[in-house]
C-alpha cells in the first residue's frame, strides 16, 4: 500500500541525546549527504534518557502538526546493538522509524489500520549502507538516518523495508485505569517549567462532572490556564496537547510536590 505514504522531504528527530557532543548533528549530516534539500526538524532531544515511553508520548501527540509525508525518527534505544528489532510504521500518511522497544506502542494502539514493517538487512544493502561499518552503539546515525532520508525522498517505500508484522513490543507504561467516576494515570514527563504532564487524555474526564485531581498530598480543581490562580498556587488543567497537567503558577509543580516521572495521579468526581 505505497499510496498510504509519500515522502514530502521533511524529517523530524526525537531522541534522548541532549545537546552535548555531535550525536544529533552527525545524524543530520548523514541524511543531508544523501539529500541536501531535506527539511530536518528537531522535535526534542531532551526526553528522559533510556525511557522510550516519554518519547513515544510526545511523538504521538506532536506528529499531526506536520504535513502528511513526514518521516519521524525516534531514537531512545537502550537496547542499541542487541537483537531488538527496528520498525517502520505508517499512520495517517506519516512514517515512523523507531526501535521496537515500546516507543511506538501508544501511537499504534490508537491508529486505524496502521502498517508496520520490520527492517530487514536486505533493505540496508539496497540503500547502500555498508553493514560492516555500522557502529553497535550508534544505530541512529548508521541505520535510522539513512533509512529516514530514503523514505523522505521516496527512494525507499515502507513496504520495501522488510516483512510486515502485526504486533510490536508493548509500552513500558500502562494505559490509564478508568472506573466509574474515577481515573488513575501517571506522570509521563516533567517539562522545562516543572509542570507534571500526565498520560490522562481529556476525553477520559468528559464523564466526570466536577473533576478533582490529586497529586501527592494535594488535591485541586480543574482550571482553564495558569493565570486563573495566584502565583505559587497549584492547579490542574488540560494542556495544549490535550492531556491532564499539574502545574504551579509561576513555579515548579515538580519541585513543590516532590513528584517526578511515574508518580500516580488520581481524578475523582467532586460533585
Amino acid at each position: 500500500m505505497s499510496e498510504a505514504f509519500r515522502g514530502c522531504g521533511v524529517v523530524t528527530l526525537t531522541t534522548d541525546f541532549g545537546h552535548k557532543g555531535p550525536f544529533v548533528a552527525t545524524m543530520k549530516g548523514v541524511m543531508l549527504r544523501r539529500e541536501p534539500h531535506l527539511n530536518i526538524v528537531d522535535l526534542t532531544h531532551e526526553t528522559s534518557v533510556y525511557f522510550p515511553a516519554e518519547a513515544g508520548f510526545w511523538l504521538s501527540r506532536a506528529y499531526a502538526y506536520f504535513p502528511a509525508g513526514t518521516v519521524h525518527v525516534a531514537v531512545v534505544d537502550p537496547g542499541v546493538g542487541t537483537e531488538r528489532d527496528i520498525v517502520v510504521a505508517v499512520v495517517n500518511g506519516h512514517a515512523f522509524v523507531a526501535p521496537d522497544n515500546g516507543l511506538l506502542a501508544p501511537l499504534l494502539a490508537r491508529a486505524v489500520e496502521p502498517l508496520i514493517y520490520k527492517l530487514a538487512p536486505a533493505c540496508l544493502d539496497r540503500i547502500g549502507v555498508i553493514t560492516r561499518r555500522i557502529s553497535r552503539t550508534f544505530h541512529g546515525r548508521d541505520i535510522f538516518a539513512p533509512v529516514a532520508a530514503e523514505l523522505a525522498m521516496n527512494r525507499l517505500r515502507p513496504e520495501d523495508v522488510g516483512p510486515r508484522v502485526e504486533t510490536i513490543v508493548p509500552s513500558w507504561v500502562d494505559e490509564p485505569l478508568v472506573l466509574e467516576g474515577r481515573v488513575r494515570g501517571v506522570v509521563i514527563a516533567v517539562d522545562h517549567f516543572g509542570n507534571l504532564i500526565t498520560n490522562i487524555d481529556a476525553s477520559l474526564l468528559a464523564a466526570i462532572g466536577r473533576p478533582l485531581v490529586r497529586a501527592g498530598a494535594h488535591e485541586m480543581a480543574m482550571r482553564g490556564t495558569y493565570g486563573d490562580v495566584q502565583p505559587g498556587e497549584y492547579l490542574a488543567l488540560i494542556n495544549s496537547f490535550g492531556v491532564l497537567e499539574i502545574a504551579r503558577a509561576e513555579q515548579s509543580a515538580a519541585d513543590g510536590l516532590g513528584l517526578e516521572r511515574g508518580a500516580p495521579i488520581f481524578v475523582r468526581d467532586g460533585s
